[in-house]
């Protein structure tokens, strides 16, 4: 059986800004977080044999990019159907066609204007594939927000969650973000702010939803040996989990306050040695204030239902047991479709993450979407070379 623990390595990292207009392509974003990511590992396009990604909506594929930066002969290539669920499953695949030698070095990216043209959730353009959509549809029930908000409510109900825990999130992540200074939403909010923004889809506030945003971000994975020789300091992929069921929008599991990541956690912590209580950081997939929440249960941080209180208590915060998406998250970093919860968690393995660097970092657990909406999820765990 092939060892893959901590055979591989992401070597380099590359963002471009985020906003609401990029005024550029989707391809050009994508050119320009690869061609940053290289650099940041010390390599240049004539390196690169593999290029990942996944897409919903707006993408820009490896056939496109390749030759847009004359990379002609990849040996490995994958363009991932999914949306944030599949996210880290990407760097998952890459990471094996690494560790099997099918590449040498791959590099994964995500590049969407999801503010200025193919907005997510909006409205106007073709429904989903997902078969259960002909039966929402004519209600008007088609937006991630009103999905998860169904969710949110039924974990509010079965355990007492409360708006002030959604809200002591969103309050925790903006002190983040305000420490980052790629963030778009930088100024701090209090609790109040929170409450008195407005409605989304109930119990969902504005402060709840993630932000639509214009960006890219890029990740380059080669060898653990050939990556001590690089740049910058590796970052080890200790383990790599995806998989799912049946969509709760399906009739798949009978309790819709918990997620695929509770099937998927004892599979991820077994291969990499570790459990919960070895995470130093986690950037847990936060497209809505309650994904944290309800992560923080299924991947056994708390006892299932303690989500809120635990989030409430501070635990999260920078200083807190378990800091959560150190960079802001997708609720005021922005969002890149999960791509860059993993950066940031190479940022802080690294210790070039600044003021908002967890000091003593060691492991890191990266999550996408935890499988609610589409029934399949995926998560890293990384730790320092």
């Amino acid at each position: 059986m092939l060892e893959f623990r901590d055979r591989t390595a992401i070597a380099g990292v590359g963002y471009t800004p985020f906003g609401k207009d990029s005024g550029v392509s989707t391809l050009t974003l994508a050119c320009r977080a690869v061609m940053a990511a290289l650099d940041d590992a010390g390599l240049g396009p004539d390196d690169v044999d593999g290029l990942a990604t996944h897409r919903v909506g707006d993408s820009a594929a490896p056939s496109l990019v390749g030759p847009a930066l004359g990379i002609d002969d990849p040996h490995w290539h994958l363009d991932q159907f999914g949306g944030g669920s599949v996210s880290h499953a990407v760097v998952a695949q890459a990471a094996l066609a690494v560790a099997t030698g099918m590449a040498e070095t791959v590099v994964c990216y995500r590049a969407i204007n999801a503010r200025s043209e193919f907005r997510m959730g909006g409205t106007g353009r073709a429904l989903p594939v997902s078969p259960e959509v002909q039966y929402q549809a004519p209600y008007g029930y088609v937006a991630p927000p009103q999905q998860f908000a169904m969710y949110a409510r039924a974990h509010m109900l079965k355990y007492g969650t409360k708006a002030e825990h959604f809200g002591q999130l969103a309050v925790t992540q903006r002190a983040n973000a305000a420490k980052n200074p790629r963030a778009l939403m930088r100024t701090p909010i209090t609790l109040d702010d929170y409450l008195a923004s407005r409605w989304i889809a109930e119990p969902f506030r504005l402060l709840d939803c993630c932000l639509e945003t214009d960006g890219a971000c890029a990740l380059v994975i080669t060898s653990a040996e050939r990556a001590r020789d690089l740049r910058r300091p590796p970052v080890l992929v200790s383990a790599a989990a995806w998989g799912g069921g049946q969509s709760h929008l399906s009739g798949g599991p009978s309790d819709p306050t918990t997620t695929a990541a509770a099937a998927l956690a004892p599979r991820l912590y077994g291969q990499a040695g570790l459990g919960p209580a070895d995470i130093d950081v986690a950037q847990l997939y936060d497209c809505f204030t309650y994904s944290v929440i309800v992560q923080v249960e299924d991947y056994g941080f708390c006892p299932k239902g303690e989500g809120g209180p635990f989030v409430a208590s501070g635990a999260t915060a920078l200083d807190g047991t378990l800091p959560v998406n150190t960079h802001g998250g997708f609720l005021s970093e922005g969002y890149v479709h999960g791509v860059n919860h993993i950066a940031e968690a190479v940022s802080q393995l690294r210790g070039d993450a600044g003021d908002r660097q967890v000091h003593g970092a060691e492991v890191a657990l990266s999550t996408a979407q935890p499988g609610y909406v589409l029934p399949a999820t995926s998560a890293l765990i990384l730790r320092r070379g």
